[in-house]
């Protein structure tokens, strides 16, 4: 148990967010707890983690939230460690929880996206069929967010946009889109800014002026595709040009990456498997299940495209989404993912978990 990288989660406490201080001191080796030197609350050390108030040991819990992230039937848990299958469920819902936490905090702020790609995929649910959306950022790989309705409608893709707008600047921003219309009302009614002409009253809402809409519009054939067409709905072929060639180093209007996402979303999420059993029931399980395979995707999960490659002084370097977008400095561990606080946003881990995970800087962590 190391004091230093601990700080009170006490809200009135005087020295609350300062860690290393020396105000924080062991109360309990056995009962892993902490005291406040300036409160002086105790606290236990999994405060603000997604294992607080747990009592099943943490190497299980990691385990049974990492095969739950990589696609896992909560079926199987239950028959594999023999938990009641309402615990395993609500052991998912509090990783669901904490993964839209990190996420909201840690990917949700504003920075230049270059280039975003959205889709939407069609899931089976248990006696009807669901649209789950999805955003992501080209040069990076990241993940920005998703959400979950029946009808494909325009107040679908108006939630998706609000998850992209909460992470971008207001700079030069190309939406690559399918051929669905509503991409492009839901773009311009949500990428607007104020207009203040120093009159009285509400400021006009004007669209960004950097803002880039193009699409790539599939014609199908018996499920096939057999045509496709690229549009540049807002701004200039050339600027559209510019935009691709920078994001991705090729001018080519299209949603690759967006549905090459499809395929993960499906590996690690029991519920989207095409011809499977684990169906879900109501929309709050594919949410939870949602933010925790994405959150797993953005932080535990190297990605081959991202590896910057060797140089005479330095080895490969493997990166997942969030160290390629500087989000992080190291790939985290599952472990070190449900271990992360959002109490504070001034730092990142509330605990310094065991000193494998803390010190972990490798490439494949997580898996």
């Amino acid at each position: 148990m190391d004091p230093i990288t601990v700080f009170c989660p006490n809200m009135d406490c005087p020295a609350r967010g300062q860690a290393g201080k020396g105000n924080i001191g062991v109360h309990s080796h056995q009962d892993k707890r902490w005291r406040c030197r300036v409160c002086p609350k105790t606290f236990a050390e999994t405060k603000g983690t997604a294992f607080y108030r747990l009592h099943t040991p943490v190497e299980i819990l990691t385990l049974v939230v990492t095969w739950m992230a990589h696609g896992c039937p909560l079926q199987a848990l239950v028959a594999a460690f023999g938990f009641d299958e309402r615990t395993v469920a609500a052991w998912r819902e509090r990783a669901g929880r904490q993964s839209r936490a990190v996420h909201e905090h840690r990917v949700e702020q504003p920075r230049d996206l270059g280039q975003v790609q959205a889709d939407e995929l069609c899931v089976k649910a248990q006696g009807r069929l669901l649209w789950m959306a999805l955003a992501l950022r080209v040069s990076t790989r990241l993940w920005l967010g998703g959400e979950v309705s029946q009808p494909r409608d325009l107040s679908l893709l108006r939630r998706l946009v609000k998850h992209v707008r909460a992470c971008a600047l207001v700079r030069r921003l190309l939406s690559c889109t399918a051929g669905l219309c509503t991409y492009v009302r839901a773009a311009r009614e949500t990428f607007r800014a104020p207009v203040h002409r120093g009159q009285r009253g509400r400021p006009r809402l004007r669209v960004w002026p950097q803002l880039l809409i193009a699409q790539g519009v599939k014609r199908y054939e018996k499920r096939r595709v057999v045509d496709g067409e690229r549009r540049v709905v807002r701004g200039t072929a050339t600027r559209v040009e510019q935009a691709l060639t920078a994001a991705q180093g090729a001018g080519v209007i299209n949603t690759a990456y967006s549905e090459r996402l499809n395929a993960p979303c499906r590996e690690r999420l029991a519920s989207l498997t095409r011809r499977g059993r684990a169906l879900a029931r109501k929309g709050v399980t594919l949410e939870y299940g949602r933010y925790l395979s994405g959150a797993v995707y953005n932080f535990c999960t190297v990605h081959e495209s991202l590896r910057l490659a060797a140089t005479v002084s330095q080895a490969a370097v493997a990166r997942t989404p969030a160290l390629a977008a500087r989000i992080t400095t190291h790939c985290w561990s599952v472990r070190e993912l449900r271990s992360h606080s959002d109490s504070d946003p001034t730092h990142d881990l509330l605990i310094k978990c065991s000193s494998r995970v803390a010190g972990s800087s490798t490439p494949n962590c997580g898996h």
